[in-house]
C-alpha cells in the first residue's frame, strides 16, 4: 500500500490526521506544491511565498526524523499526480481539506475527477470548524466545539517510506528560482517551532493586556497573539490553539495572583474570538461565489468597476493614493505604510482601511481586497472576503460601520508616535494637529499631500447612496435570504446583522480577532 500525503495549509507534524493515517497504512510519502496558479494568482505575493519556504524547511527535517520524505515540486498538482502513480502506483491520497480561493477549489474538483476516473482513493480531513456541503447553519457551533475539544494529534514517531523515492532536490527552490524578488517587508518566521513559541509565549506572557491591547497598532503589536500566519499556513492547528487557550485560562483563573487573574480575563477575550475563525470561513465554503461577487445582488453596479458601472480615472487615481500612503488622511496613510512594510496590521486599522476605501474614497471591495491579500501575511481567503464585504457593506445583514480616520488616530495614537514613525513628513507638526495637518496656516505642507477627498462630503454622499438601498423591498427580501444561509445562530455563536438587533440579538462583530487568527481579522 502507498500512501500520498498531500501538504496544503497543513504544514506541520503534530495534529495532522493525514500523517496519522499515512503511519498506520504501509508505505508512504509527502508532498507539496509550490503551485504555479498560486504563483499567478491576483492574491500571491512574495511575502508568501518566504513563509512556506521557511516552513517547508522545518517541516522537512521533522519528516525525514520520522522516516518520511517531503517532495516538493513546482507546477500543477494534476500532471505531478499522473507522474507519481504512474511510478509509484498509489493506493490512496491523503490531505486536509480546504477553503480557500477559485483557483485552489477549481483544483480540488479536477483532482477529484482524476482520482475517481484512475480509482485511486482521495480521503480529505477536516481541520478547522468549516463543514463541507453544510445544509443548515442551525446548530454549526456545537459542531465547531465537538471538533475543537477532540484529542489533539500526537506527531507521529516513524514511517515506512516508500522503497523508491523520487530525486528531490537537496535545496528547496529559492524566491529567485521562483521569480520572485525577495519582499522588502519584514516577514514574521515560519515553521512549526516558531508558531508553537508564539503560542506559547502569548498564552504566559503577552495574552494580559489582550482585551486593552488589540485596538491600537502601537500596543497591538506585541498584545496581539500573532498566530494569524501560522494558522493561515496550518503551522499550528486550530483545535491545538483552542485547547492550549482553555488550559491556560483555568490555570491563571485558579491562581491567587492579580496577574494571573488579569491575564485570564484577556485570554476570555481571545477564545471568545477563536470561535469566530472558522464561521466567516464557512460563508465562502458555502457560496464560493462572494470571493468575486456582491453578498447581496441588490447593491450590484452601486461602486465603479462592478458591472454595469466603470472603473474611472478618478477611481484609479483614489486607489494608487490609497495604496502608496498618500491619501492627506495621517492615520490611514500611517497603517498602510505599516502594512506593507511588515505584512501585519490589528484588525480595528485594516477595517478603517478598508472602510475608508469603500465609503470615503468609493472603491470596490474585489480590487482593494486583493492589494491588502497581497500584504497580509495572513490571507486567508474565506475570512478575507466575508470582511471585506461586510466592512463595505455589501452583505445586506451588517451593520454600516464608518470609521473616522481623524477620530481613529485621536483615540488609538493620542501621542502621535505610530504618525510619527510612519509619515515622517509629518514630524514636526504640533501634535493637537497631526491628525489633521491641513488646519495647519496655509493648509499645505510641502511634503505630504492635501486630503484627497473631504472627510463629512464623502461619508454623506456614501449614506446617501446606501440607506436608501439598504430599505428597499429587494434589499430586505435579499437580507433575509442571507440571514438565513450564513448568519450565526444562538448556539455559541449570536445572531448577525441589523435584523438580529431589531430582535433584541447581539450582532455579528464588526471586527473579530483575526488580526490575531482569521486572516483579515486574524490580530484585532
Amino acid at each position: 500500500m502507498t500512501s500520498l500525503v498531500w501538504f496544503k495549509r497543513d504544514l506541520r507534524v503534530s495534529d495532522h490526521a493525514p500523517l496519522d493515517a499515512a503511519a498506520r497504512s504501509g508505505h508512504a510519502l509527502g508532498l507539496y506544491v509550490i503551485e504555479t496558479e498560486w504563483l499567478a494568482s491576483p492574491e500571491c505575493d512574495a511575502r508568501h511565498l518566504a513563509f512556506v519556504l521557511d516552513c517547508l524547511r522545518e517541516l522537512r527535517r521533522n519528516l525525514a526524523e520520522r522516516g518520511l520524505p517531503l517532495v516538493v515540486r513546482v507546477g500543477s498538482v494534476l500532471p505531478l499526480l499522473a507522474r507519481l502513480h504512474q511510478r509509484l502506483g498509489l493506493t490512496q491520497i491523503l490531505s486536509h481539506e480546504e477553503t480557500g480561493p477559485g483557483w485552489s477549489y477549481e483544483r480540488d474538483r479536477a483532482v477529484g475527477a482524476w482520482c475517481m476516473a484512475h480509482g485511486v482513493p482521495w480521503q480529505e480531513f477536516p481541520q478547522t470548524g468549516v463543514v463541507r456541503r453544510l445544509r443548515s447553519r442551525n446548530a454549526w457551533a456545537r459542531t465547531w466545539q465537538a471538533r475543537m475539544d477532540m484529542p489533539v494529534l500526537p506527531a507521529s514517531t516513524s514511517f515506512l517510506a516508500v522503497p523508491e523515492v523520487p530525486v528531490q532536490q537537496r535545496e528547496l527552490p529559492t524566491l529567485q528560482d521562483l521569480g520572485m524578488a525577495v519582499p522588502s517587508c519584514t516577514v514574521q518566521s515560519g515553521g512549526e517551532s516558531a508558531a508553537l513559541n508564539t503560542l506559547h509565549d502569548f498564552l504566559n506572557f503577552r495574552g494580559r493586556d489582550y482585551r486593552r491591547a488589540l485596538s491600537s497598532p502601537l500596543t497591538a503589536e506585541e498584545g496581539c497573539s500573532r498566530l494569524s500566519p501560522h494558522l493561515a499556513f496550518g503551522t499550528v492547528s486550530m483545535r491545538a490553539v483552542h485547547q492550549a487557550t482553555e488550559r491556560a485560562i483555568a490555570l491563571a483563573a485558579a491562581s491567587a495572583d492579580p496577574a494571573d487573574r488579569q491575564r485570564a480575563y484577556g485570554l476570555r477575550g481571545f477564545a471568545g474570538r477563536l470561535r469566530w475563525h472558522c464561521h466567516f470561513m464557512q460563508k465562502l465554503e458555502d457560496e464560493p461565489r462572494i470571493e468575486y461577487q456582491n453578498f447581496a445582488h441588490a447593491y450590484d453596479g452601486l461602486r465603479p468597476g462592478d458591472e454595469p458601472a466603470p472603473w474611472t480615472a478618478e477611481s484609479q487615481r483614489r486607489f494608487d493614493a490609497w495604496c502608496t500612503g498618500q491619501t492627506g488622511y495621517p492615520m490611514v496613510d500611517a497603517c498602510m505604510r505599516s502594512l506593507i512594510a511588515t505584512g501585519w496590521l490589528n484588525f480595528r486599522m485594516r477595517a478603517m482601511l478598508v472602510s475608508f476605501a469603500s465609503y470615503h474614497l468609493w472603491l470596490h471591495w474585489r480590487p482593494t481586497g486583493l492589494f491588502l491579500a497581497r500584504q497580509f501575511l495572513d490571507f486567508e481567503a474565506g475570512i478575507h472576503w466575508s470582511q471585506m464585504q461586510m466592512q463595505s457593506g455589501t452583505t445586506g445583514i451588517n451593520t454600516l460601520r464608518i470609521y473616522s480616520p481623524t477620530r481613529q488616530a485621536q483615540e488609538h495614537d493620542p501621542e502621535g508616535r505610530f504618525i510619527r514613525r510612519w509619515v515622517p513628513e509629518l514630524c514636526h507638526v504640533p501634535l493637537p494637529l497631526l491628525a489633521q495637518p491641513w488646519l495647519l496656516n496655509d493648509g499645505r505642507h510641502p511634503d505630504y499631500p492635501l486630503p484627497i477627498v473631504d472627510d463629512r462630503t464623502a461619508v454623506k454622499w456614501a449614506k446617501d447612496q446606501l440607506y436608501p438601498l439598504r430599505k428597499t423591498p429587494q434589499a430586505r427580501e435579499e437580507a433575509d435570504a442571507i440571514q438565513q444561509r450564513h448568519g450565526s445562530r444562538k448556539s455559541g455563536l449570536p445572531p448577525s446583522g441589523t435584523r438580529a438587533k431589531a430582535r433584541g440579538a447581539k450582532p455579528e462583530p464588526q471586527h473579530p480577532g483575526q488580526a490575531d487568527l482569521f486572516g483579515f481579522g486574524a490580530d484585532a
